[in-house]
């Protein structure tokens, strides 16, 4: 019984020490993130020491919670197409005319991504071209299902394979951000170009 007693204690005060430490950890992991994010939005180029000085933590708590600069690009990509995957769940893709839902996404995920470009630049950069794709692989899904059935409606042309269209708009998206990193375009005129070349490119000359 005493043992048993003892053991009980000793979870008791684990439990209790347990949780600052989580604690503590999310803190940090919450503050390298912000970090990370306002560093990259700065400078694509932002290096691990910087953003653990923005973070306020030292390089061994930064290196703790995210083993390189691939790793935390890996996470800030995974979250910025996760708030564009959400709003795809959001909407019904399935109502109205196929072209004119296509173009809805294509900006609502603009707005989106266009708070996060230098830093999804950044993760194309850094990051193997395998795991970029499987990043987007939920948003992809979603725009080949949009675009099937606008070659169904006779919207979307039907000469070329769907998942060549749906390879398009994904280039076209990334050209669109790239432009607006190199300063070329700024988002709005990204944004309208990105539009009239994909409503180009998906009617074609043999839609129905």
């Amino acid at each position: 019984m005493d043992s048993g007693h003892h053991n009980g204690a000793a979870k008791a005060r684990g439990g209790r020490s347990a949780h600052p430490r989580r604690a503590d950890a999310e803190r940090n992991i919450a503050a390298i993130l912000a970090a990370a994010t306002t560093c990259f939005a700065k400078n694509p180029h932002a290096s691990m020491t910087e953003i653990a000085a923005t973070a306020g933590v030292g390089r061994v708590t930064l290196y703790g919670h995210f083993s390189s600069r691939e790793a935390l690009l890996s996470e800030l990509m995974e979250r910025a197409l996760g708030e564009v995957a959400a709003v795809l769940a959001a909407t019904d893709l399935d109502q109205g005319p196929a072209d004119e839902a296509l173009r809805s996404l294509i900006r609502s995920s603009w707005q989106l991504l266009d708070r996060n470009l230098r830093m999804l630049h950044a993760a194309r950069r850094a990051l193997p071209a395998e795991a970029v794709h499987d990043h987007h692989v939920e948003i992809l899904s979603a725009m080949e299902r949009l675009i099937t059935r606008g070659r169904q409606e006779g919207v979307f042309r039907d000469d070329l394979p769907s998942h060549w269209l749906v390879g398009t708009v994904y280039a076209l998206v990334q050209a669109a951000g790239d432009q607006v990193e190199a300063g070329r375009f700024t988002s709005e005129e990204a944004l309208g170009a990105l539009e009239a070349t994909l409503a180009s490119a998906l009617r074609g000359g043999t839609a129905r």
